[in-house]
């Protein structure tokens, strides 16, 4: 029902109530390139990339279009939904237009309704307005209400009733500038209001900062915190489970090395992981500096991100492994497995000095087992054939 009623409350603001009861003779006209040269003797309606108005419209006229230009007069309302609207001649009814940039350069009879980014209005308004816009201008008064939302809003002329104004900006009236009514206006900042302007009906002001203060910044800032430190263990969470789960072998033979080989191997084995991490950046630079090496160079910190990230990743898997087998006395691998290691990975990493220390050093275990793997992959020891 609350969706029913705001199409209705739009289709009453923007469609001319003519033209849902259309009794008069209407022409039809649609081409990419149109110049309307001929009167019409009731409704006109017309669309097109380019639409030019330039012959006398009893009726109603409503086009669409990416520019569009009204230059002959319409006896009626004005509908014009565009990319560019220029409103050059003389409305007897309502004005209505929804676009990207609007300017009314001649007085409406009726009432003016426009929806846009920039509306710039220098006619006089017979009815009331409201418009709706990042920029907007009235400046050529208006005989009814006013109601603008906008950033930046300038006000000319004479106003016969109250104006009310919601502006994200500044609001500015121009020297001379005659209000019978109410000025009503809410904006982060006193409007410029010269000594000369009168405003019968007196003035209303409502500060409005649309700009957040400290205790909102830090609220801010804290729950964004909080979500990126959340998105970034949930990521650090599935992407260990992922390398558990679909290669088991590989986490297999990481977290065996852990747990049967003696502690000098496993001593030379976080050496030799410690001096990658730590040696590849210096070459890395080393090589940047020739323009030889530099796609070497490229290549080889790409290496070195992945072989970084993998070392986080199986060091999650391996304090998983390790809860495994001391709780469940499970030697196999599961993907779970890399999920609860690296939820206590994340937590243990929160603890001052001592957090980052056992993150590197499972670190550099996990680097110099990956090493060591993949070396003995790609250099297979051949076995001595017996005779």
């Amino acid at each position: 029902m609350q969706r029913a009623a705001i199409v209705s409350l739009l289709v009453s603001l923007l469609v001319p109530t003519s033209a849902l009861a259309a009794t008069e003779p209407a022409s039809f006209v649609a081409a990419r390139s149109l110049l309307a040269t001929s009167s019409s003797p009731g409704n006109a309606y017309a669309a097109g990339f380019s639409v030019v108005l330039t012959a006398p419209v009893k009726g109603d006229f409503s086009a669409l279009g990416g520019s569009i230009i009204t230059a002959a007069p319409v006896g009626g309302d004005e509908l014009l939904i565009a990319g560019t609207i220029s409103s050059r001649t003389q409305i007897a009814g309502d004005f209505r237009a929804m676009g990207g940039s609007i300017a009314v350069q001649n007085p409406v009879g009726g009432d003016l309704v426009a929806l846009g980014f920039s509306v710039h209005d220098t006619g006089q308004v017979g009815g009331s307005v409201f418009i709706a816009a990042a920029d907007a201008a009235v400046l050529g008064g208006a005989a009814g209400p006013v109601t603008i939302y906008a950033n930046n809003i300038a006000l000319s002329g004479d106003f016969a009733g109250n104006v009310t104004v919601v502006s994200s900006g500044h609001l500015t009236l121009a020297e001379n500038t005659v209000i019978h009514g109410k000025l009503s206006y809410e904006a982060p900042e006193p409007a410029t209001i010269p000594a000369s302007a009168t405003i019968e009906g007196g003035v209303t002001y409502r500060n409005a900062s649309y700009l957040p203060n400290v205790s909102t910044s830090r609220a801010l800032a804290f729950v964004s915190v909080g979500v990126f430190l959340l998105v970034r263990i949930l990521g650090a969470l599935i992407l260990a489970g992922l390398l558990a789960g679909l290669f088991p072998k590989l986490s297999e033979a990481v977290t065996e090395r852990a747990f049967t080989q003696r502690p000098r191997s496993i001593l030379l084995t976080m050496l030799l992981g410690f001096a990658a991490l730590a040696a590849t950046p210096i070459l890395f630079v080393m090589l940047a500096l020739t323009f030889v090496g530099i796609g070497l160079a490229l290549l080889l910190l790409f290496a070195y991100a992945l072989m970084a990230l993998l070392a986080l990743m199986y060091a999650g898997i391996l304090l998983g492994s390790a809860f495994a087998r001391h709780f469940r006395g499970r030697v196999a691998v599961r993907w779970h497995d890399g999920v609860l290691g690296m939820l206590v990975l994340s937590f243990v990493a929160r603890v001052p000095v001592v957090g980052p220390l056992i993150v590197l050093l499972l670190m550099t275990f996990s680097a110099g087992a990956l090493l060591l793997l993949f070396f003995h992959f790609a250099f297979p020891r051949e076995e001595p054939e017996l005779v």
